[in-house]
């Protein structure tokens, strides 16, 4: 199929290349020197910076203090909890060698920082006057992949990450409940993402997890993507690390502990959520710019163009727009207007000399909208302003139709296997592990939660006929 070279590949033709091919001519990341690794260009990072904004400030209004651990954490430390070093093992990378010499402990490169952040805990904490403690780091982290893929998987990826310490089961359970709910509303208010929050099976839990929180989105090629998780780790943290305190009856307990993330893998999420042929969709409060406009004028009717965008441009930013003049002269309007389709920008705005002398605008939406609409100049702020909220509005709904579409309840194996080719399943499970391996051999379909807001359901598991385990469907699909 011919296209534009600044074109994509369409999305029904094949979904992957238009991703790959799209995160690079939307100027979002370009591959790194070092299989895996990514360098975030500045138009990609500013939506990563929006996130992480919004993300921070719930995170530090639900009581958390932010700190800092190191890059670097002993391999001793990892090997303290044996089910989570085994976990991680696959994507360790290790330092053996540093300042010229063999090390005499290697050096395992943060992969995340249960471990570094428990022996912190185990210093800090020796009273339970000193509980809880609600600690975050904003960070980078080092998972070797062997199929990387940008934003999704790569070697080396931005996140934040909780880790918290708590007197007793019953408030480390709803630490981790609560920031799941953060995370849903991040994905859904600001990301614009409808996200299914639920519990992940044993067989998919973290490593040294005792119970994992996930919420899953649904991409518009049908597949889940996890987009953040929380942990409830128990005791096992604590007993590895000996983060214990003195109860008010002078008995020293071990800590119950949990951790949760969310990363930029976010991004791609919203790309995949959201975009189309044409290119990225950026919901507006994560757009770097949510509008931009385009004076069309050459000459002297240029300058008297240019001048009153630059005016409307300065009115839009005290109204807290973020908006762009296009002003390259060495491109047409129409390549402008492409080029910003292509990048996702929510609005964009045409004045030429006619629109200057009526006194409008005309307005053209990403998405929703069909043609263009004249707007009043002086009614353009509060004009936009509910523009872009609708637009937020509008993506959430067609996002949640789609995943809704795409959402089949099953009891038989045929339309089990017929439902995730294209979408999700929600299926009677037995548990089993061995069985959970059976479905992805033959589907390539995971357990992707147990939904919280599941209605209750029992019977038998859609594959091996053994008794349903958790009195609810489980959500199955094929992922990334």
């Amino acid at each position: 199929m011919a296209r534009d070279e600044r074109g994509v590949t369409p999305q029904s033709e094949d979904f992957s290349s238009w991703y790959n091919e799209l995160v690079t001519k939307a100027q979002l990341v370009e591959r790194g020197p070092a299989k895996g690794t990514m360098v975030i260009r500045p138009y990609g990072y500013r939506v990563w910076e929006l996130l992480q904004a919004e993300l921070d400030r719930r995170i530090k209004d639900t009581g958390h203090e932010n700190a800092y651990f190191p890059l670097f954490i002993p391999e001793s430390y990892l090997k303290r909890e044996a089910e989570h070093v085994e976990g991680f093992s696959p994507e360790l990378a290790v330092v053996t060698h540093a300042g010229g010499k063999e090390l005499e402990e290697p050096l395992v490169v943060r992969p995340t920082s249960e471990t570094v952040i428990g022996e912190m805990m185990a210093r800090w904490v020796s009273s339970y006057r000193d509980l809880p403690l609600l600690l975050n780091q904003w960070a980078n982290v080092v998972r070797w992949e062997l199929r990387p893929r940008m934003f999704l998987r790569t070697t080396e990826f931005l996140w934040q990450e909780g880790h918290t310490a708590h007197a007793d089961e019953a408030d480390a359970m709803r630490e981790t409940l609560q920031m799941l709910a953060v995370y849903e509303e991040v994905a859904r208010d600001i990301a614009a993402i409808p996200v299914v929050p639920g519990e992940k099976t044993p067989g998919e839990r973290f490593a040294g997890a005792v119970r994992t929180f996930t919420i899953e989105g649904m991409m518009r090629d049908g597949k889940a993507l996890q987009s953040g998780t929380s942990h409830y780790l128990g005791t096992n943290f604590a007993e590895a690390f000996g983060i214990q305190f003195s109860n008010d009856a002078g008995q020293l307990e071990l800590c119950h502990t949990t951790s949760w993330g969310m990363s930029t893998r976010m991004i791609g999420g919203v790309i995949m959520t959201h975009g189309d042929d044409k290119g990225l969709v950026l919901p507006p409060r994560l757009a770097p710019y949510q509008v931009v406009i385009v004076p069309i004028a050459r000459g002297d009717q240029g300058e008297a163009v240019l001048a009153a965008v630059r005016g409307l441009a300065a009115r839009l930013k005290d109204a807290g727009i973020r908006v762009h003049v296009d002003d390259r002269p060495q491109v047409s309007p129409g390549f402008k207007f492409n080029d910003w389709e292509l990048r996702g920008v929510p609005l964009r705005l045409e004045i030429g000399p006619r629109d200057l002398a009526a006194g409008t605008a005309l307005l053209a939406r990403r998405l929703g909208h069909e043609g263009k609409t004249a707007i009043r100049l002086e009614d353009a702020p509060e004009v936009l302003k509910q523009e872009l909220e609708d637009f937020q509005t509008f993506l959430v709904q067609r996002a949640t139709e789609f995943r809704e579409s795409r959402t089949r309840t099953v009891d038989t194996w045929p339309e089990f296997t017929d439902a995730v080719a294209s979408g999700w399943a929600r299926a009677l499970h037995c548990g089993r592990p061995e069985c959970e391996d059976e479905i992805k051999a033959e589907t390539a379909a995971t357990p992707r939660c147990i939904p919280l807001a599941g209605a209750a359901d029992s019977g038998t598991c859609v594959r091996c006929d053994a008794p349903s385990a958790y009195g609810k469907r489980v959500l199955f699909g094929r992922a990334y």
